[in-house]
């Protein structure tokens, strides 16, 4: 098995490649996991565990190996032991980046440090994703899936002309559109288009374009997205169910969010931060079937590094008219409850194309925040789809 990184330096995929090699290795048990669940026995022999592969894009530091960029984010966070660091560190310089598209993302990514982009060599449209795909065809075999873990793009206004159609979107690419696309829809049309399955670990729009996903129907290919469900919004769709199954009234949930290393610098920036507010917020009325009160902040907190904390009060009504408070905080490390969602979502993405499946395959939900083509946010729904659609198609 084989997967391709989009942001392959980053705190998120750095981690799920230790991670993947810790497994190898024997350095670390299967916790976290979620395809490692009884309910899912049967799908390493669709997607071995044993011997992922992993190839990548990235737009920054471009002359190091994935040993270094791995390293970085180790010293600054400690998520996980230097001891596992040190027997898989020359596992790790296998692995090196080619030069990635940061079209229209943001000012957020602007202030990354030693930026290289296609973009920066003068070349079109066309040729950006021309490059794109001849990294992914030397890379790829019929066992690769590409994900996307690079930071959070900014939302982009739908423009019927070009993005509800394929013959839109090819017209928009010769035509050197650059100010109607983003990177994440370049990296999807890429994959795509070869017929390599593509999940979106981002709110970015990914896949998620009308143009694109008739491009993966057309081309049998499945994919799958929006933004990994690591940690606030997990707590948030797996309580408010309670509140439901009580019939007890939310009146209002404010979420106040703040974390801190590449994630938090990018999502400290006003046009970054929209897309995952939205991604979080339009949760509580699939949910509830109206809309509460809402707060939703998300700020940049240096010292945190990859911690994300999220501070939640919920204010709700009960029997009589009473109303009633409830308060938790979330506290946990995005790459470590990233990392094994990413490996989850390749496995099944893989299993799916082998059984033959094309499309949004809205029944893994349970991985993303803004499932697409589904108003199922209830994890508890969620994961019994995911189950019986494993078991139907198995």
């Amino acid at each position: 098995m084989k997967v391709w990184l989009v942001g392959m330096y980053g705190a998120v995929a750095t981690t799920t490649v230790a991670g993947a090699v810790a497994l190898r290795k024997g350095l670390t048990d299967r916790t976290g996991l979620v395809t490692e669940l009884d309910e899912f026995n049967g799908i390493n022999e669709y997607a071995p565990l044993d011997d992922i592969q992993f190839g990548g894009h990235e737009i920054r530091d471009l002359t190091s190996t994935l040993m270094e960029a791995t390293l970085e984010h180790l010293k600054l966070n400690e998520h996980f032991p230097l001891k596992i660091f040190e027997a898989i560190k020359d596992d790790l310089k296998c692995y090196k980046a080619k030069k990635g598209t940061a079209i229209n993302c943001g000012s957020g990514v602007a202030e990354f440090k030693n930026t290289e982009t296609l973009e920066s060599e003068g070349l079109t449209l066309r040729q950006i994703t021309d490059r794109l795909m001849r990294d992914l065809e030397e890379f790829a075999d019929d066992d690769t899936v590409v994900i996307n873990v690079a930071s959070t793009e900014p939302v982009v206004e739908f423009n019927e002309e070009y993005h509800s159609s394929i013959e839109g979107f090819e017209r928009l690419l010769d035509e050197d559109r650059k100010d109607l696309v983003t990177a994440s829809m370049l990296y999807a049309y890429a994959a795509l288009k070869l017929g390599i399955p593509y999940g979106n670990f981002t709110p970015s729009v990914g896949s998620s374009l009308p143009a694109l996903k008739e491009l993966a129907l057309k081309n049998g290919v499945p994919h799958a997205g929006n933004d990994g469900k690591t940690g606030e919004t997990y707590m948030k769709t797996t309580i408010a169910p309670g509140f439901v199954y009580r019939n007890l009234k939310i009146l209002g949930w404010m979420s106040y969010n703040i974390l801190g290393d590449y994630d938090g610098m990018v999502l400290n920036h006003k046009d970054n931060r929209k897309s995952k507010i939205i991604s979080k917020d339009s949760t509580l009325y699939k949910l509830l079937g109206y809309n509460p009160f809402t707060i939703t902040e998300i700020n940049f907190f240096p010292s945190l590094v990859d911690n994300k904390t999220a501070f939640n009060f919920i204010h709700f009504e009960g029997f009589l008219g009473k109303k009633m408070k409830l308060y938790f905080i979330w506290d946990g490390i995005d790459a470590i409850l990233a990392a094994p969602l990413v490996i989850d979502i390749a496995r099944t993405l893989l299993f799916a194309k082998k059984k033959g499946l094309s499309g949004v395959i809205k029944e893994m939900a349970f991985f993303f925040k803004n499932p697409m083509d589904t108003n199922e946010v209830n994890t508890h729904r969620q994961f019994e789809t995911l189950v019986e659609w494993f078991r139907k198609n198995q």
